[in-house]
């Protein structure tokens, strides 16, 4: 009897399977989330930002400024930017000169010679970066420092639209012997992301020319507090969305230099905006597929203005400095031992100018720049991507003399870099590791920049670390569609939901991983260097990619504490990994359990999950779905939020219940509880 209803049995299964097109019996996949657990914090800074100047991401970018080369101070080309500008009948000459120079520390300036004004003046036009993004009705300070050495001259601005015409102007006249600060205030009649700036003597004479600038006013009066141009709104904005816990600045491979005497300096950044000196930038000729000759750093963005910046968006500040080490992918110059004093000092200077009273040395200067309150500064990171034994010497000297100092400032270590992309790499980052467990830094950095499927691959990367050693920060990760620096690389959703379902696994591990940050940051269209990028803008527009948004999800909903999450019986994307990525915590704040869950499959995955431990759930929980019908899929300056988070609320009553989570899709569920 048993016997023949079995068979029954398997020919209705036989014939079930057979035509529905079923090529796989599949038990129903759960998700159990045990709430009892005394589990790990999460720490506060687990979800920041990176930033690098790359991709035109501070001039031209982050920082406001519409000039280019305002200080004819381009160390190739003075005048790279500028062009001669005689219209109609006007004639005249240029030349650069040194002679009793406005600011001695950027001695140069451009001598006009008006012969001949004609109806329009004689003068100099500048290019912008990529052209200026100039505001239909917005108000933009000009600024210059301008001097006549002869008699009183005169001299117009023009806003110029890209197809020609005068789209706002201003006059200056009664410049006078000696150099003296003027400005104006021009309101553009058009909107033009790809306008120019005319400035044109408007008599015959002599006129010497400054730091010709010309910022959005709302930078200036809205982002820093404080009446000088500042930082792009929107893109500010942008940082400020995610709610970041730290910020890593300024970079990246821009600390090391590609020599030492191109590395970042960052008492060269602070002070008196006219006396930082404009340099090479790192990647302005690094790739040969985008060479970018004109992409220099003038640091009108400079440490100051970084701490301030996450002073705005509520960061805690991270800077990196350099530990006597060049990029080591380029000349790898070192700073020999006996000569590493001054590196070092500059790190216990910069603890001072972030943390120390006004009343100190570089304290002062912090005060006199418009913060007297000290920065709290609490963690440092030691060189960028350095390997090798001389890494190792050079970090014990820096950590030696910190520490002996400021025994509160918690160190960061490197292992060099994503050992896919370095010589020797498994075994550098082998070496590096048996020295920090000996060091013991409070925080080691690891880099990830590989394909999109090694990322879905190890979502269960950090299970297995060593938890007696340094805690972990992933400060540069980013799933790479083409490979490492291809310029086919596109920040698609593949990319951004197998970042995803890594990130699950880094927060599974959140007793270890305390930091995690995506890079590059920002992007320029028409002026970037390396991609893929998690912010994309133009003169004009911001847009977050996909992987931003995935980010921004997680920074937006981490949760106090972790709870264990188990998955029973989820089904396989292929021989190597599940379809289903899991994390789960507690949000002690509002008593709600949030669960963090990517399905990469391209079907719906039924679920039934259930909260251990927990009494009541309910009334309703929160979804938020991020997700794409195509992996190939990205957002764009014309469509900007073709991915882009969905969120609803679904009746809840009971601590267990059943769940579909779309495909292709990274769901969080947020659910209130009562234990």
């Amino acid at each position: 009897m048993f016997d023949k209803n079995f068979m029954k049995i398997k020919s209705v299964l036989f014939i079930s399977i057979f035509f529905t097109g079923i090529s796989v019996v599949h038990a129903q996949t759960k998700i159990t989330i045990n709430t009892n657990s005394n589990a790990a914090p999460i720490s506060k800074t687990m979800y920041g930002i990176f930033f690098e100047d790359i991709n035109f991401g501070a001039d031209g970018g982050l920082y406001s400024e519409l000039v280019k080369n305002r200080g004819f101070e381009f160390p190739e080309s003075a005048v790279m930017g500028w062009t001669r500008l005689a219209p109609g009948e006007s004639r005249g000459s240029l030349s650069i000169r040194t002679e009793e120079p406005f600011e001695k520390a950027n001695p140069h300036y451009m001598h006009i010679e008006v012969r001949d004004p004609g109806s329009n003046g004689f003068g100099i036009n500048n290019e912008g970066f990529r052209g200026m993004g100039l505001r239909k009705g917005e108000t933009y300070l000009f600024s210059i420092y301008a001097n006549a050495p002869m008699e009183v001259m005169s001299f117009k601005i023009e806003l110029i639209s890209s197809d020609g015409k005068v789209i706002g102007q201003a006059a200056i006249d009664n410049v006078t012997k000696g150099w003296k600060h003027y400005s104006a205030e021009i309101v553009p009649t058009e909107t033009d992301a790809k306008a120019t700036f005319n400035l044109l003597g408007t008599k015959v004479g002599l006129l010497d020319v400054d730091m010709v600038s010309l910022f959005p006013k709302e930078s200036a009066v809205k982002l820093m507090g404080r009446d000088v141009p500042g930082l792009r709104i929107d893109l500010v904005q942008m940082l400020a969305d995610m709610k970041p816990g730290f910020l890593r600045f300024p970079g990246g491979c821009i600390v090391e230099g590609r020599d030492l005497g191109n590395r970042y300096q960052w008492k060269n950044t602070i002070g008196d905006i006219n006396q930082r000196q404009t340099i090479i930038g790192r990647w302005n000729t690094e790739f040969g597929h985008r060479l970018t000759p004109d992409y220099y750093q003038s640091f009108g963005l400079g440490f100051f203005e970084y701490f301030m910046l996450c002073e705005q968006i509520g960061a805690e500040p991270m800077p990196i400095i350099n530990c006597g080490m060049a990029c080591q992918f380029n000349t790898c110059e070192l700073v020999p031992m006996d000569e590493l004093g001054p590196y070092v000092q500059d790190a216990i200077d910069l603890i001072e100018f972030a943390n120390a009273p006004a009343n100190s040395k570089w304290g002062k200067i912090r005060a006199d720049m418009g913060h007297p309150e000290s920065f709290n500064m609490k963690m440092i990171g030691i060189g960028n991507e350095q390997w090798g034994s001389q890494y190792i010497e050079r970090y014990k000297f820096f950590a030696e003399a910190i520490k002996d100092g400021y025994p509160y400032i918690q160190l960061i270590a490197a292992t060099g870099s994503d050992a896919t992309i370095f010589p020797n790499g498994q075994a550098e980052i082998e070496y590096l590791w048996s020295q920090w467990r000996e060091l013991r830094p409070e925080y080691v950095d690891e880099h990830f920049y590989r394909r999109p499927e090694w990322f879905i691959e190890n979502t269960g990367f950090y299970d297995e670390y060593d938890r007696k050693g340094p805690k972990l920060f992933v400060g540069e990760y980013a799933a790479q569609s083409g490979g490492v620096a291809n310029p086919d690389n596109r920040n698609n959703w593949k990319c951004a939901l197998y970042e995803a379902a890594f990130i699950t696994g880094m927060e599974r591990n959140a007793d270890l991983v305390r930091m995690t940050c995506y890079a590059p940051l920002f992007g320029h269209e028409e002026a970037w260097q390396w991609r893929p990028d998690m912010i994309w803008f133009d003169n004009l527009n911001v847009y977050g990619s996909a992987n931003y948004y995935v980010q921004k999800l997680f920074s937006l909903n981490p949760g106090t504490n972790l709870l264990k999450a188990h998955v029973n019986d989820a089904p396989n994307l292929n021989d190597k990994t599940k379809a289903l990525s899991v994390s789960s915590t507690f949000d002690n704040e509002k008593d709600e359990v949030i669960i963090k869950v990517t399905n990469v499959s391209a079907k719906a995955i039924k679920t039934n999950i259930e909260l251990q431990g927990i009494t009541k759930a309910g009334p309703q929980m929160e979804v938020i779905t991020l997700n794409s019908s195509s992996l190939t899929n990205e957002n764009s300056i014309k469509d900007p939020k073709n991915i882009y988070p969905a969120e609803n609320t679904i009746a809840l009553s009971s601590p267990s219940f059943s769940f579909d989570f779309a495909p292709y899709s990274f769901t969080i569920l947020r659910v209130p509880v009562e234990k």
